[in-house]
């Protein structure tokens, strides 16, 4: 049984949202505060947050970013606030998914079992091993991407994209095919997410001095270039 942790001010939003992931047979712990979250997560965590952006004080987008700090758990952000700058900001700081309020409970039941099935999916495939390319290796049991042997934090989508073009280089994927590998064939979003995540990527290993490259496939796609 897995623990959910739900972050929302409004009272009827959580006990609407615990209800029903108590029926699908997920634990369940509410908060109103940013600050009553950080004091739980001093001594347990779950297996998945469910983060409300706009808060009174602390706000979810920095929650996020706290949460990122020591772990890759997977996040779905919801807010009021549909303006599609909420959305690309909460999946850049790390976070999994994203609804808008106002949101039907089936839907994001939906949403956090296939989250949960992908997890469980990723477990259960032969063990990966080490990529290492010139001056970068990747490490896909400890989830690391390291150039010239220094440590380079990626987030979760960040990581599993850049894997899976660096596993067959000089290979091109399609946004399609990206969009469906690393978001899953259920995700709604747009194929802009590939190119926001990709550009998020190339930052990184360019500010490291990476040799390794992704290549831009023009009209097509994207691939890891050696």
């Amino acid at each position: 049984m897995s623990d959910v942790w739900v972050l929302d001010d409004e009272e009827n939003i959580r006990n609407l949202v615990k209800r029903y992931l108590e029926k699908e047979g997920y634990r369940v712990r509410t908060f109103a505060s940013a600050e009553e979250l950080n004091t739980a997560l001093v001594s347990s965590s779950p297996d998945m947050f469910i983060l409300d952006i706009m808060l009174p004080g602390e706000d979810g987008l920095s929650v996020c970013r706290t949460i990122r700090e020591s772990s890759d758990l997977p996040i779905i952000f919801v807010s009021a606030r549909g303006e599609e700058f909420d959305r690309v900001l909460g999946l850049e700081l790390g976070g999994d998914d994203y609804l808008a309020k106002p949101f039907s409970p089936r839907e994001l039941i939906i949403r956090v079992n296939n989250i949960f099935r992908r997890l469980k999916a990723a477990e259960e495939k032969p063990k990966q091993i080490d990529l290492v390319y010139q001056n970068m290796t990747i490490s896909p049991v400890k989830r690391t991407v390291a150039i010239n042997g220094e440590p380079v934090g990626f987030t979760g989508k960040e990581f599993d994209l850049l894997y899976l073009l660096a596993a067959s280089p000089h290979r091109p994927f399609s946004r399609e095919a990206l969009l469906e590998k690393v978001w899953g064939h259920d995700y709604e979003g747009e194929e802009r997410a590939v190119d926001d995540t990709v550009k998020r990527i190339r930052k990184k290993i360019r500010a490291k001095g990476a040799r390794p490259k992704l290549t831009t496939v023009w009209g097509y796609g994207y691939k890891f270039d050696v």
